[in-house]
């Protein structure tokens, strides 16, 4: 049996595992994205469903001040005497914390928080009882991963925090991950930062607090210059299978051309772990990894497939939808109209860094149709609602229904930086079918009324929304959205939205 990488496509960063039993859990970063931190339940590594989020309130998960890949970076997930223990950074907020609950799909505690500062947190539970809390932080001995004491109860530090390991020299030495194995402690990190360079690396001591040997073979995992269609691997955590063998997950990225640039952000990939004859973990192949790769000798658990079609017929919105930043919460409605997502615009566009109506999903695939039905009739000047593809407030492609000068046009919009296009097509009354093929090198934007013809409207380059022209840590959503310039918004409702792979 083999498997295709990654084994969970789109904008999950950061992926962080543990097993209990025979089930294994995983969480990812989810930067200003609203609720925060996905989390995944697999039985056999390779399929996934996810199962909730484990930050689902404002009080958990307070956004306001988030900048575009601000808010949450780096989860962490371990079990431990029953318990779950999720711990990450809210970089534009509390900082380090964690949460806790006895069931993964939740409802997760409150945040506690911990004092050692810096971001990429992680957690062991040694067998003595004591709980050790790393970080990547630039302290007083300088950058690298820095550890202390905490108590598990209250978060509270014991010890003061000590540096443990700079790395090998690499930029930006992060994502610490510390194991004990066969009675060494095995702290793994990422270096060369989340980028082309990036690598994991790893070593070992006889004591918690080192001094560390670094392994003679890093770095253990890196695509560095390599011919591959998958690049900037990196930021992996281990383990051990229930039957006994070992594996990573890890973040990787596929560039849609050439020269190098990706938009649907980082991935997460699974790989096979083993190990030398002097006890060094060696992931993959050498180090490197392919996009099929030998299945993990476990009983195949597939998942039900998900629908193409989402009619917004039940109460709540599933897992794949996120808002941007918290809600306000008349900004969206499942009640208003029964079998619709009903969106009332405020005054936060998409070109604002806030909390605009807002409700979408992370495009997975380089290639899929996606549509909705929009039945909106402004009646004000500066009401817009429609579909975005979204990379950051500076960069995306918008189309949508407006009132322009009185007028019901359709609108296409590309916001790339300093510079806008836009292009207006009068609307008849009546709802509109908002149409975008997505393919690895383009989007193709169209819209239908009644059963006529689809009518294009114009196309977008996937590279102008990618991470190396638009920065930061995401990838592209796929938004419903709405927008009031004076705030008092005539509903847009949306009947269905489909989402269509093309395999």
């Amino acid at each position: 049996m083999e498997y295709n990488n990654p084994v969970i496509p789109g904008f999950y960063p950061d992926p962080s595992i543990c097993r209990v039993g025979d089930d294994y859990y995983l969480v990812t970063s989810s930067f200003e994205y609203f609720p925060g931190v996905p989390i995944f339940h697999s039985k056999d590594l390779v399929h996934w469903r996810q199962i909730g989020h484990c930050l689902t309130t404002e009080r958990q998960l307070p956004l306001a001040k988030a900048w575009s890949s601000g808010g949450i970076y780096a989860p962490t997930i371990r079990h431990h005497n029953g318990w779950f223990y999720m711990v990450t950074t809210n970089v534009s907020d509390i900082g380090n914390f964690f949460v806790r609950s006895e069931q993964p799909a939740g409802p997760w505690s409150d945040p506690i928080p911990v004092a050692q500062n810096g971001i990429d947190p992680s957690l062991l539970f040694d067998e003595d009882g004591r709980v050790y809390f790393q970080s990547a932080r630039n302290g007083d001995e300088g950058n690298g991963i820095y550890q202390c004491e905490i108590d598990i109860s209250s978060g509270s530090m014991l010890t003061e925090s000590r540096l443990i390991w700079k790395g090998t020299g690499g930029a930006n030495p992060e994502a610490p991950h510390l194991y004990k194995i066969n009675g060494y402690y095995y702290l793994m990190i990422a270096e060369g930062g989340t980028e082309y360079g990036h690598m994991v690396t790893i070593a070992r001591s006889s004591d918690p607090y080192g001094p560390y040997e670094p392994c003679p073979s890093n770095p253990i995992l890196s695509h560095r210059s390599l011919n591959s269609s998958i690049h900037a691997t990196g930021h992996a955590d281990l383990v051990q299978a229930h039957d006994g063998s070992w594996w990573a997950v890890f973040l990787g990225i596929r560039p849609a051309s050439y020269p190098y640039r990706h938009h649907l952000g980082r991935e997460t990939f699974l790989a096979p772990v083993s190990w030398t004859t002097d006890g060094w973990p060696v992931i993959g192949h050498g180090g490197r990894i392919e996009p099929v790769m030998a299945a993990p000798q476990l009983p195949e658990v597939r998942w039900p497939l998900k629908a193409n079609r989402d009619d917004f017929d039940d109460t709540t919105l599933g897992f794949d939808w996120t808002f941007l930043r918290n809600p306000a919460p008349e900004s969206w409605s499942l009640h208003e109209s029964p079998g619709n997502l009903v969106l009332r615009g405020n005054k936060v566009s998409l070109d604002d860094a806030g909390a605009p109506a807002f409700v979408g999903r992370r495009l997975c695939h380089m290639s899929c149709n996606i549509a909705a039905l929009l039945d909106f009739e402004p009646v004000n000047d500066g009401e817009e609602a429609g579909l975005t593809v979204f990379m950051n407030e500076r960069y995306h492609y918008d189309l949508a229904v407006k009132l322009k000068e009185g007028r019901k046009v359709i609108v296409y919009r590309r916001t790339v930086g300093s510079m806008r296009t836009e292009y207006t097509q009068d609307c008849p009354e009546g709802a509109v079918t908002l149409k975008i093929e997505a393919r690895p090198e383009s989007f193709l934007f169209k819209v239908q009324q009644d059963q006529s013809n689809d009518l294009e409207l114009g196309s977008g380059e996937t590279h102008l929304l990618s991470t190396e022209v638009a920065g930061g840590f995401t990838g592209i959503l796929i938004a419903m959205y709405a927008v009031c310039e004076r705030g008092q918004s005539t509903p847009a409702r949306f009947d269905w939205f489909d989402y269509k792979p093309m395999t």
